[in-house]
């Protein structure tokens, strides 16, 4: 009888899992926090014997090494990955036994990256599910441009014939257990459900149902923007990745904050947004603990910068201490808990700027709208494209930080699709001493509001040829 247990890792839209059978366990792409996984082989009474990566990830900082060095495990990294230390190299076809009955079986499956590789749990010599890991994932694919420009299209191409590999050589009851596609920028396209097998990815998945030319013709031209981090988290992964400190950061008094920010680095406040726009420091930087803080803070942070966080308890500063090290955030340079009344030196007093709803934004009073209002809209290029408020300016989130300069004169009325991103942008903003309102509604709501919308097929058809 064999198991499989989820690792989730929702911040960062991934997942690893732990498999095995009565007394032995493999590991599949673990994330860089490995005490959950070690934990989780606990609960289960199970020797972690292996640890196996489907590739060398692009979009976090994997636990694999570290985890195979506590554990005793051996480490399976696929024999085409060019990496720094003593691993396992596996190639297609490679056969490892877990326990009695029990075996992974290696499909070399490149398109994610030339060497990615999924492994098959056969039990009894049957095939119950397959680790796609950045391959074939619910209704989609892995993106084949984290790599090098020049190969994207290759790619691609690459991707196609992998899923068909899988859907050809598996039976259609097989569990398809993907690591991207729940959230992570790592996937082409988005994903719909929780679960899946290949009979049912044989009728639904982009790969499956559109010939090769035209999956890449689509797989190339939704391709989305590609997070800044995502350029350090390849090479930290092929060097391998020093062990995880987790213990508490130095803590930092009203005094060290203040010269932290008058030294130029970032002071990051980890509360709601509902409290940040009520009352913080000025200066400081609001990216909320819950959602993408991983995502988020890393896109935005200038790489190696030293990063102060703020929390309104222990609790949400280890969390967030979680989240950042899967992205290699390894240590903030200190850290503070408690309100914004604790933050700031005596005789200081909070910054706070508003909230408003799209409603809002369209029925301003006569007074303001005679002064000058510039609407931001700072989703990324894909979702604007679709539809975008009339006479809005427009700079994705990850590129504010650094064209704050042309940003016009007036208050600024910043959205995003829902709030969380335009909080983000309002913080950056009131940094830098702007008047801001941050609009913290969902975009749809626009519509209902009366706000003139653009729809790109209407600019096309009324645009020179």
């Amino acid at each position: 009888m064999y198991f499989v247990d989820t690792i989730d890792v929702p911040g960062l839209g991934n997942r690893g899992y732990l498999a095995g059978g009565a007394h032995r366990a493999v590991v599949i792409d673990p994330p860089r926090d490995v005490d959950r996984v070690i934990s989780a082989a606990a609960a289960r009474g199970v020797r972690v014997t292996h640890v196996v990566e489907t590739h060398v990830h692009n979009d976090y900082v994997t636990g694999g090494l570290e985890l195979a060095r506590l554990t005793g495990a051996a480490y399976l990294v696929p024999a085409g990955a060019r990496v720094a230390y003593e691993r396992v190299p596996v190639a297609d076809g490679d056969r490892t036994p877990i326990e009695d009955g029990l075996a992974l079986r290696a499909l070399a499956t490149p398109g994610h990256t030339p060497h990615h590789t999924s492994y098959v749990l056969e039990d009894g010599g049957r095939a119950v599910a397959v680790f796609t890991g950045g391959s074939l994932l619910i209704g989609t694919v892995g993106r084949p441009d984290l790599v090098e420009p020049r190969l994207t299209e290759r790619l691609a191409r690459a991707q196609h014939g992998s899923a068909h590999r899988l859907a050809a050589e598996l039976p259609d009851e097989t569990a398809v257990l993907p690591t991207h596609g729940f959230g992570s920028f790592c996937s082409a396209g988005t994903a719909a459900g929780d679960g899946t097998t290949i009979g049912r990815e044989r009728t639904a998945n982009e790969a499956l149902v559109k010939d090769v030319d035209t999956f890449v013709a689509d797989l190339l031209a939704a391709l989305d923007d590609v997070p800044a981090y995502y350029a350090h988290m390849g090479p930290a992964n092929a060097a391998g990745p020093p062990p995880v400190d987790l213990t508490p950061p130095r803590r930092a008094d009203a005094e060290e904050i203040a010269a932290r920010l008058a030294d130029g680095e970032w002071v990051v406040d980890l509360r709601d947004r509902i409290a940040f726009a009520a009352g913080h420091v000025a200066g400081a930087l609001n990216f909320e603990a819950e959602g993408q803080l991983a995502t988020h803070l890393a896109w935005l942070l200038p790489w190696g910068k030293p990063v102060t966080l703020l929390a309104d308890s222990p609790e949400r500063l280890a969390d967030a201490q979680r989240e950042l090290v899967r992205v290699g955030i390894d240590r903030p340079a200190a850290a503070a808990t408690g309100a914004p009344a604790d933050w700031l030196r005596p005789g200081e007093t909070p910054r706070a700027f508003r909230r408003a709803t799209f409603a809002d934004l369209a029925a301003r009073p006569r007074a303001e709208e005679a002064a000058p209002v510039v609407v931001l809209d700072v989703r990324r290029d894909s979702e604007r494209a679709r539809e975008h408020l009339a006479g809005s300016l427009h700079i994705p989130l990850h590129l504010l930080r650094d064209r704050l300069a042309e940003v016009p004169r007036g208050t600024v009325w910043v959205h995003c699709a829902g709030g969380t991103r335009a909080a983000i942008a309002a913080s950056l903003l009131d940094a830098a001493g702007r008047d801001v309102v941050a609009v913290d509604d969902g975009f749809d709501a626009a519509r209902a509001a009366g706000l003139p919308l653009v729809r790109i097929p209407d600019e096309q058809s009324s645009s020179p040829t």
